[in-house]
């Protein structure tokens, strides 16, 4: 990544260990990296886990970066060669299936909503770090007297995607890599 001098280094960290975190649940299936922006992440799960035979890196536009970083994470490592897809797609058009693993690194605000609600439409299984919440525009279940407004968002995503017949874990990635550090996966209760 330092070859392709694109990217801040705390993206790569971020995509790491997410990745790293996702793959310890979450094994096969077609991996769809939904607002990918340059899709390292697509990259970094594949690269931590050869039994998904493929990742898509989708997002509304794709930013000159993108090509950048796969033409560097091929050179190093040429088992990605022609495994992820980038697709220029809005994200409600994309279709997804029941064994993708549908995964999101800091899809700002709202965003974060109609990634978990694709997601679970599909019964895919989902893993995403929320960030720049809006708890004035989002449901926060009330709980804003008891915690601040973006945990109450996350604590109410947790639940609705519970209520969706999901199993849910939550988990943080180091504080220091990225202050916007929760992580919220699922995965249908009848994969389990």
């Amino acid at each position: 990544m330092c070859e392709a001098g694109c990217l801040p280094r705390k993206e790569l960290y971020e995509a790491w260990e997410l990745a790293r975190r996702v793959r310890r649940l979450f094994r096969g299936g077609r991996v769809v990296d939904l607002a990918c922006g340059h899709g390292l992440l697509a990259h970094v799960m594949l690269l931590l886990d050869d039994s998904s035979p493929t990742a898509l890196a989708v997002d509304v536009s794709l930013p000159p970066s993108a090509t950048k970083v796969q033409d560097a994470i091929v050179a190093a490592w040429p088992r990605l060669a022609r495994r992820v897809f980038f697709v220029a797609s809005a994200l409600d058009a994309f279709q997804l299936t029941p064994d993708d693993v549908v995964v999101s690194s800091h899809a700002c605000g709202g965003l974060t909503d109609t990634i978990l609600e694709r997601a679970a439409r599909a019964r895919a299984r989902v893993a995403v770090l929320p960030c720049c919440h809006e708890p004035d525009a989002s449901d926060t279940g009330g709980l804003m007297g008891w915690v601040d407004g973006p945990l109450a968002v996350d604590v109410v995503r947790a639940t609705h995607l519970r209520a969706q017949g999901y199993q849910v874990w939550t988990q943080t990635i180091p504080g220091d890599v990225t202050p916007k550090n929760r992580l919220l996966l699922g995965s249908p209760a009848e994969r389990e």
